[in-house]
């Protein structure tokens, strides 16, 4: 994967929570998170199966109210001449590749203006319409209030205790969050909330195939994101290479149900499932990049 140099970095779709601290008191509804009896590892493993991508987990926690955000800093270090050195602007415009896509392919495929969605970078804790989350919950999206949420440290959590080391894990995970952006847009997300209320027996398999789904969406960005381009039309990627394919199958793998499961030191239960498993996650993620098309990706109507 190589970013091209003369790209510029749009820091306008990062919000930069970080340094602010605490994660608002009294603000949102608190969303818990069941507990995991495999120790440290298996708090990782049970948090990972539930957030990556899910945004319906968020531990609840108390603090101070949560800081606005700042760019300031932010906005400098990501217009300097070394700033894809930074991992914070790397990130950056990774979510500017997406977006960007999103924003041409969506009223094509399923006839909707896309709206853009920005990324909150937070350290330790913080707010969203979702609730107050710490930074044990991974990366999330949350529907109320039509945001990413990460703390880039998860990404050392993804390469040191889970194993996906390679660095496009990172536009993999941005990209199944802002598939469920795409899933929030247009009413798939909603669709499936309502399935699940009249169907609770299938909660679980409704929430595996709304996952899958947001794997197979960020598969399709992958194809194309050698064909996204900055505002002044500069290319965002010089390349991705089939290492970088593999890269996102692995990190797929890593973080599939069963696997973190067993990593917990669990029996594997299909019936706990949330997001699929490693199979079924490289599967979708395969489907989406093999065709390019967001069409493909129709979880639902897949046995």
């Amino acid at each position: 994967m190589e970013l091209n140099e003369r790209a510029d970095v749009d820091t306008s779709q990062i919000e930069d929570r970080r340094g602010g601290g605490g994660g608002g008191r009294g603000g949102g509804f608190p969303i818990p998170i069941p507990t995991s009896g495999g120790g440290i590892v298996g708090l990782i493993a049970t948090v990972i199966a539930l957030l990556v991508g899910g945004g319906f987990g968020v531990n609840a926690i108390t603090g101070d109210e949560q800081q606005p955000a700042d760019n300031g800093a932010f906005e400098q270090r990501c217009d300097a001449a070394d700033r894809l050195k930074q991992l914070d602007c790397r990130n950056a415009l990774f979510v500017n590749s997406i977006q960007s896509w999103w924003a041409k392919r969506l009223p094509q495929s399923f006839g909707e203006q896309y709206r853009e969605a920005p990324t909150v970078f937070f350290d330790q804790a913080v707010q969203s319409g979702c609730g107050a989350a710490d930074s044990g919950v991974g990366p999330f999206y949350c529907p109320a209030d039509h945001k990413v949420y990460i703390d880039l440290t998860f990404y050392q959590v993804l390469a040191q205790q889970l194993g996906a080391k390679g660095e496009f894990a990172q536009p993999y995970v941005l990209a199944h969050e802002y598939g469920h952006h795409v899933q929030s847009l247009i009413g798939t997300e909603a669709q499936m909330r309502r399935q699940q209320e009249r169907d609770p027996d299938n909660a679980n398999e409704l929430s595996v195939k709304l996952e899958l789904q947001a794997d197979c969406y960020a598969g399709a960005w992958a194809k194309n994101a050698t064909q996204t381009a900055d505002a002044d039309g500069d290319p965002i990627f010089k390349s991705i290479t089939d290492q970088d394919i593999q890269e996102g199958l692995d990190t797929a793998a890593a973080i599939g149900d069963d696997t973190l499961q067993k990593r917990a030191g669990q029996e594997v239960n299909p019936d706990g499932f949330t997001h699929g498993t490693s199979a079924q996650r490289q599967q979708w993620f395969r489907t989406g990049y093999d065709s390019g098309d967001p069409k493909a990706c129709d979880t639902f109507g897949s046995a």
